[in-house]
């Protein structure tokens, strides 16, 4: 059971100093109240106010307990030590074990958070796969001295190989130069990224050729061509560029350039072996490239939600059908066709009207064309193909050359650096209608030197149309 605390007894009388007997409550000699004792006094002494300190009070229970020294014996203090700095010992009094010697200091003061009891770091650090610089047969022994332990390939892999390795007709990254590229479009060796297929695209078809490049600044390529070459109902040949360029504020600008290049140039390869005529021709490719691009408006109705302040896909179109003494253009947009003479004695010529700000500006006559195409509105286009543009008005022209020359079709990431007719020509190569895919690429690099703000097409027609099976040289 809980009991309440006693009070420790009391050998002499506080009052007379007469000794008592265990149990006493009052003292026989003078009557004082033994349990009104007040308790011990502290055992720090108390300093006077002249500094005298009193005697100390004689220990109870008689015990003699030593006085500590405040010298030692010649007038000197006694030196006080610091804890750390006796000799420990243990429970039984036996000397401590020495502590372990601490390890050396840095030689430079360490920055706060900074730990130097780490391992020393490797120089170099295995890599996941081979270098991509080495070459394809190089790989394999790049691969085993990252992973000594890999396992057994494949039946259909070559021993040796790393993981992923392609087989025969598979993909390989471009890369590591050794590994399978998945689906998705990523090297299962080394997980690289592979570029993707429209950031550069080149085709030739016959005597035309055509090359786009995603440029320097944007993130991927919205441009789209379309080439072929077909012949007439009489056998004359026939050659066709398509040249379509996605309006970049609109949903979707790339699919929209590709599915108006393509609805557009299968209309044409599909008409003018029919007889339909070349202008009427590429009217109706106009036409079907618009729609094209407006069908991709018809989103399910959760997309639209997701989205539902955003343009409709729209892109500009810009085409050309040279045959052996015809030359038919059509355009949307702001993409533009030149001719340029084999003969560079003779004047190169602009053959489109860009449907643009800056263009509405001077045929109205408030602006020359070198003030209207260096305001920052001169490249807002007033016809696109689209869902939501205002009307579509289909632009086409037919001329007749009287010299052999080289048709170029392209968009404005190109022209920008070429405006002029004579800039353009001047950047052709001499022998571009012999050698087309030559000329374009030279072209798409005039481009890319200049700067490459935008994507880049270009496609080189020469006229009059040569007989299919004649290229580039």
């Amino acid at each position: 059971m809980s009991q309440m605390p006693q009070q420790a007894a009391v050998s002499k009388c506080p009052s007379c100093e007469e000794p008592l007997e265990s149990g006493d409550r009052f003292c026989g000699a003078c009557g004082y109240d033994l349990s009104a004792v007040p308790p011990r006094p502290d055992d720090h002494p108390t300093v006077a106010v002249g500094g005298a300190v009193p005697a100390p009070a004689p220990a109870p229970d008689g015990v003699d307990w030593p006085a500590a020294r405040d010298s030692d014996g010649n007038g000197r203090p006694v030196p006080v030590h610091a804890a750390a700095e006796l000799p420990g010992t243990d429970s039984g009094g036996s000397p401590l074990p020495p502590p372990p010697a601490a390890p050396p200091a840095p030689s430079a003061p360490p920055a706060p958070g900074v730990r130097f009891d780490r391992p020393r770091e490797p120089e170099e650090y295995p890599l996941q796969a081979p270098d991509p610089r080495l070459t394809a047969s190089a790989a394999p022994h790049a691969e085993q001295r990252a992973e000594p332990a890999a396992p057994a390939a494949p039946a259909a892999v070559p021993p040796g190989a790393p993981s992923g390795a392609p087989a025969a007709g598979d993909k390989v990254c471009v890369a590591c130069r050794a590994g399978r590229v998945d689906d998705d479009g990523y090297c299962e060796n080394c997980g690289h990224a592979q570029p993707r297929e429209r950031d550069h695209m080149e085709q030739e078809s016959g005597p035309v050729a055509a090359v786009s490049d995603r440029g320097l600044r944007h993130h991927r390529n919205e441009d789209a061509f379309s080439v072929g070459c077909t012949a007439l109902p009489d056998g004359a040949p026939a050659s066709v560029a398509i040249v379509c360029d996605g309006v970049s504020s609109a949903t979707r600008p790339d699919d929209a350039s590709l599915a108006a290049s393509r609805a557009a140039g299968e209309l044409l390869l599909t008409a003018l072996p029919r007889g339909t005529h070349p202008q009427q021709a590429m009217h109706d490719a106009i036409l079907a490239a618009s729609h094209a691009v407006n069908a991709l408006a018809d989103e399910p109705a959760t997309a639209r939600e997701q989205g539902p302040h955003q343009n409709a896909p729209a892109c500009t179109l810009v085409g050309a059908v040279v045959t052996a003494g015809l030359l038919v253009v059509g355009w949307v947009g702001d993409s533009r066709v030149y001719w340029v003479p084999a003969d560079r004695s003779t004047p190169p010529a602009r053959l489109t009207e860009d449907d643009s700000w800056a263009a509405q500006m001077v045929a109205a006559g408030l602006m020359n064309e070198a003030e209207a195409y260096a305001d920052e509105r001169a490249h807002a286009i007033t016809g696109w193909l689209g869902a939501d543009a205002y009307e579509l008005e289909p632009h086409t022209a037919s001329f007749k050359p009287d010299r052999p020359g080289v048709v170029v079709v392209c968009t404005d990431g190109l022209w920008n650096y070429a405006e002029s007719a004579e800039e353009m020509a001047d950047a052709m190569p001499l022998d571009a209608a012999a050698r087309p895919l030559h000329g374009a690429r030279v072209l798409v690099g005039h481009a890319l030197d200049g700067g490459g703000h935008d994507n880049v097409t270009v496609a080189l027609v020469p006229f009059p149309a040569v007989p299919q099976g004649a290229g580039s040289a």
